[in-house]
């Protein structure tokens, strides 16, 4: 079996790589702006409590899986970067860091919830397009794409505990709030898993896989 291959670019022509490369540059700049900001600015009343040098620990690391994941594969065989998968994974990042900054979780009542849908969304969407690269059918993409949506949800919720709600005003409330929004990343999640295996899903000429066009 061939080595792992990420899907994003093998057909884009030489112009779109380029606005992948720009759209995919201007996310990551952003997000790194914003956490510097708020590093720089600790005593703003939008990012207190929010666990900021957490994010601003972590985020960095969580968008560079993709390049190095690239970096490794592409020394068994030439592979074009990635760059629909790396933009969609970052975005969730760069969504939140925004809406800390401009205080849109204290602010916009369902900004949360809001977050929770669509980030998870994301997140799964761009795991599928890695997913829909490999001989897999479609129950299987499907299957592993929710799964991943569902683990990172639980996953986040916990960190989201650990680091922002145990000690706060928020204790008494969290249990609903920890329900919601797992609801939220599974919906977003399911919608996502079904447009790769729907919308996104094309035969792979040649080699009987799938892929995605992206």
């Amino acid at each position: 079996m061939a080595p792992l291959a990420l899907a994003g670019t093998h057909r884009w022509p030489a112009p779109t790589r380029l606005v992948g490369f720009w759209v995919d540059f201007a996310v990551k700049a952003g997000l790194v702006a914003l956490l510097l900001f708020a590093v720089a600015s600790p005593d703003l009343p939008q990012f207190q409590g929010k666990a900021m040098a957490g994010r601003a620990l972590t985020y960095p690391v969580a968008i560079l899986i993709v390049p190095a994941a690239w970096l490794f594969l592409r020394r068994r065989r030439t592979l074009p970067f990635p760059y629909a998968i790396d933009i969609l994974i970052a975005l969730p990042f760069l969504f939140d860091t925004a809406g800390n900054a401009l205080n849109l979780y204290d602010r916009v009542w369902w900004w949360d919830d809001l977050n929770h849908l669509v980030n998870w969304a994301i997140l799964t969407a761009g795991f599928g397009l890695l997913l829909v690269r490999r001989p897999l059918g479609r129950a299987d993409v499907f299957g592993l794409a929710l799964g991943f949506g569902a683990v990172t949800a639980i996953v986040w919720e916990l960190l989201e505990y650990v680091t922002c709600i145990r000690h706060s005003g928020e204790l008494t409330t969290a249990y609903t709030d920890t329900l919601g929004d797992l609801a939220l990343g599974l919906t977003g999640s399911t919608i996502a898993a079904l447009l790769i295996v729907t919308v996104a899903w094309r035969p792979a000429r040649r080699t009987g896989t799938t892929v995605a066009e992206t």
